[in-house]
């Protein structure tokens, strides 16, 4: 480290990029920088430009520009690019330098990008982001697992970050994040695929009255928009992530249909490109049922 500062970087500048590096004190790092493929695509790089600009993090142009010298790399790329992102940087890490690997993959992929990292002589530690990134940013609850996951929490804490060890085996944290999305991802779906039907019947509200008679604690409606929203402007992501989820069921000798269907309800949403609009269940449903063509 140059004076105690840490030198980090990022593969993949993205919504959790931003807000990570939005939350941390400048008086604990020093010259934040970051590569993100899509810059060889001038119109998508508007976004990771735009957050370039919001963070104060320099946007490279090649991997080993972002890559030189850093403590410690945030890999935050789509579930479905984790293991290439950790083959395209591995000539370029520092020696000894942390991967972070903080994708929602399968342990079995984790453990894959495990072994070119460490191979590079890299440190691997296996990352799950257990919240929304949003609004908590840098502080939202992280699990860390891996051989190296002591020396990871150490820089974590001194981000201010929000991080406990789960296991010494990397697939430790990876694990709780893919199964706890069955219930998470699924459940979203399954909202989908009865209120949208509800919605083009015309019967949503006998069927949100029902379930509300049948479980009062819930406030349908808005769970229902709320759901739909997330759907609505994260389905690719989480339709990448479901996938994963469902080779760790395979990893588990398990069957993975409905993990496998909650993907697709997730990929058909988010393909619509659909803004959130209105917080509210029937405009969503509206938009949603206008476009939508399984």
């Amino acid at each position: 480290m140059s004076d105690n500062l840490l030198r980090i970087a990022f593969v993949g500048f993205g919504e959790a990029a931003e807000a990570f590096a939005k939350g941390w004190s400048r008086a604990v790092t020093t010259g934040l920088r970051a590569f993100d493929e899509k810059i060889d695509d001038p119109q998508a790089m508007s976004l990771p430009l735009s957050r370039s600009e919001a963070t104060g993090v320099s946007l490279s142009l090649d991997r080993a520009t972002a890559l030189e010298g850093a403590d410690a790399v945030f890999c935050l790329v789509t579930a479905d690019r984790a293991v290439l992102a950790a083959e395209e940087a591995a000539p370029y890490l520092a020696p000894d330098a942390l991967w972070l690997d903080g994708n929602s993959c399968s342990p079995g992929a984790k453990r894959r990008a495990a072994a070119v990292i460490e191979a590079a002589g890299g440190r691997y530690v296996d990352v799950a982001i257990m919240a929304p990134v949003y609004p908590r940013m840098h502080r939202t609850p992280l699990l860390i697992a891996g051989p190296h996951a002591d020396d990871a929490l150490a820089v974590l804490s001194a981000l201010g970050m929000d991080a406990q060890v789960s296991g010494g085996t990397v697939g430790d944290a990876s694990a709780i994040k893919m199964v706890r999305s069955v219930m998470i991802k699924g459940t979203e779906a399954l909202f989908a695929e009865c209120l949208l039907a509800a919605r083009r019947a015309g019967i949503e509200d006998r069927v949100l009255g029902s379930l509300q008679a049948s479980n009062p604690q819930i406030d349908w409606p808005r769970q229902a928009a709320y759901n739909l929203e997330r759907m609505m402007v994260h389905g690719r992501r989480r339709a990448a992530e479901m996938r994963e989820v469902a080779a760790t069921l395979t990893e588990l000798d398990l069957p993975n249909g409905l993990a496998s269907a909650t993907a697709d309800w997730q990929q058909w949403i988010g393909e619509l490109e659909l803004p959130a609009g209105e917080d509210s269940f029937a405009p969503r449903a509206d938009a949603i049922l206008s476009g939508l063509r399984p």
